[in-house]
């Protein structure tokens, strides 16, 4: 049975609707890189900025290329700490979803 919807379209619409999705979509890619799963936490980054300000909108506030943000956040992207973190910055910037990190301690 064929999907009547492209994904990134499904996601961006939710997105747009339901504010506690595009939170929660941004702490689980957040989340996902704290916890070391760096492709997951890639790949929901990047349907994150799809779903909420674009690759363009991003590529203009951080002042880089377009093509380059797309690739760092790519299968096969590898983007440095100071890229990654610049982007998150920015994503609650304009966003206005901001994530605070709270250190737990897990029991044995």
């Amino acid at each position: 049975m064929p999907l009547t919807r492209n994904f990134r379209d499904t996601v961006r619409a939710r997105a747009e609707r339901d504010p506690a999705f595009r939170k929660a979509l941004f702490q689980e890619a957040v989340q996902a890189l704290l916890q070391g799963n760096v492709d997951e936490g890639r790949t929901t980054l990047r349907a994150y900025i799809n779903a909420t300000i674009g690759f363009e909108r991003l590529s203009k506030v951080l002042g880089r290329p377009q093509k380059s943000l797309m690739r760092m956040f790519g299968p096969d992207g590898n983007p440095t700490a100071e890229n990654l973190l610049g982007v998150i910055s920015a994503l609650q910037d304009e966003t206005g979803v901001h994530l605070k990190i709270k250190a737990v301690t897990e029991a044995a």
